[in-house]
């Protein structure tokens, strides 16, 4: 689930998480199918080469490059971003309204840059 300020507000998919605690991100992760560590991290949107247009942009994870939020559907569609929906089939590890969940995120998202930083805290779903 994605919170803002404190509220759910939409379903996030990523990829598996392989994490292990205390190890080097080089021990665990698989480029391309690997979820985001556990961590805190600056959001800026800021201009994507690969998408040719300006999207959420996740900064300084270690072991990754490039991770954006954006639309899919489905794992295949990560690469080790983060997938937004209004819904979420949790059996088939689906996000459903895609584009729809990306453009009121990058609305909002907008309109916090305009006041402050924004940060983004991945936890795992344990926690």
């Amino acid at each position: 689930m994605l919170w803002m300020q404190g509220k759910a507000e939409l379903f996030t998919l990523e990829d598996a998480v392989r994490e292990v605690a205390g190890q080097p991100v080089a021990s665990w992760k698989k480029p391309g199918v690997t979820a985001i560590p556990t961590g805190r991290y600056r959001i800026i949107i800021d201009h994507s080469q690969r998408f040719g247009k300006d999207m959420p942009h996740v900064l300084n994870i270690e072991g990754f490059e490039g991770i954006r939020i954006h639309s899919g559907n489905t794992s295949v569609d990560t690469e080790g971003c983060i997938l937004l929906g209004y819904g979420a089939n949790l059996l088939a590890g689906t996000v459903q309204q895609s584009l729809a969940a990306c453009h009121m995120f990058s609305e909002e998202l907008n309109k916090l840059l305009d006041r402050d930083e924004v940060w983004l805290t991945i936890s795992s779903p344990a926690n």
